[in-house]
């Protein structure tokens, strides 16, 4: 388990760096989780060692979101004041996010079928 908190926190720590170095408007965990993708999608040696702690980890998810609630409880007035703004951000990220799942599924279907969009 320490070695996979280690690791996890090498590839944020990275991450942290580069979005300061390169005043990124991406924060650096972001950026990690990034860079740990792409680490394990060349090489996936550390995956064995990650594994077993990440899908614990994974299966408590759900606490991650508790400091969010906190947050939008203790910025309710200003949610308040911007809610029109807030809610056409998420209406629309929510829309090009299916929007692109759906191209992407179409793409790799295509892709798996020979080009022809219909099953061999």
């Amino acid at each position: 388990m320490l070695q996979t908190f280690a690791i996890l926190l090498v590839f944020q720590s990275v991450g942290e760096a580069l979005s300061y170095a390169l005043s990124l408007p991406v924060p650096g965990p972001v950026i990690g989780m990034i860079l740990l993708f792409c680490w394990l999608a060349i090489d996936d040696r550390i995956l064995p060692v990650i594994q077993g702690t990440t899908s614990e980890l994974l299966k408590h998810l759900s606490l991650l979101f508790v400091p969010a609630g906190v947050g939008i409880m203790v910025h309710a007035h200003r949610i308040g004041g911007e809610w029109l703004p807030i809610v056409v951000a998420l209406v629309l990220s929510t829309w090009l996010a299916i929007a692109t799942t759906a191209l992407v599924a179409r793409a790799l279907m295509r892709r798996a079928h020979g080009g022809n969009g219909e099953r061999a």
